[in-house]
C-alpha cells in the first residue's frame, strides 16, 4: 500500500475564533476539516469550563503550500486578538487526491 506525505495542522482556540478560523480555511478553498470541543490546562490555567470559554480544536489535513499560507494568515490576523495555538506534524495519507 502506498502513503502520500503530507501534513495535519491543529488549531486549537477560543470558541468565538472558531467561525473566523473557519472564514481563513474556505477563502483558502479548504473544504474538509474535523472540529470538536475541548477543555485543558494551559499558562493562563483551566480552560473549556465556563459558559463563554468553550475551545475547539479544529485538525486539516493539507499539503505545505496551503499550511503556511493558512498558518501565516491565522498568525498575522488573529493572534492578538484570540487565545489560539497552532501545531504542525507530518503526516501520511492514502487518497492524496483528498487533501488539496
Amino acid at each position: 500500500m502506498k502513503f502520500y506525505e503530507t501534513n495535519l495542522l491543529t488549531i486549537t482556540c477560543e470558541a468565538l475564533a472558531q467561525k473566523t478560523v473557519l472564514d481563513i480555511l474556505s477563502k483558502h478553498h479548504v473544504s474538509g476539516y474535523t472540529f470538536y470541543e475541548v477543555e485543558g490546562n494551559g499558562s493562563k490555567n483551566l480552560h473549556g469550563k465556563g459558559i463563554n470559554t468553550k475551545n475547539v480544536k479544529i485538525e486539516i489535513v493539507l499539503n505545505r503550500d496551503n499550511l503556511e499560507s493558512i498558518a501565516e494568515e491565522i498568525t498575522r490576523t488573529m493572534f492578538s486578538d484570540f487565545a489560539i495555538i497552532l501545531y504542525v506534524v507530518d503526516a501520511k495519507v492514502i487518497r492524496s487526491e483528498k487533501f488539496a
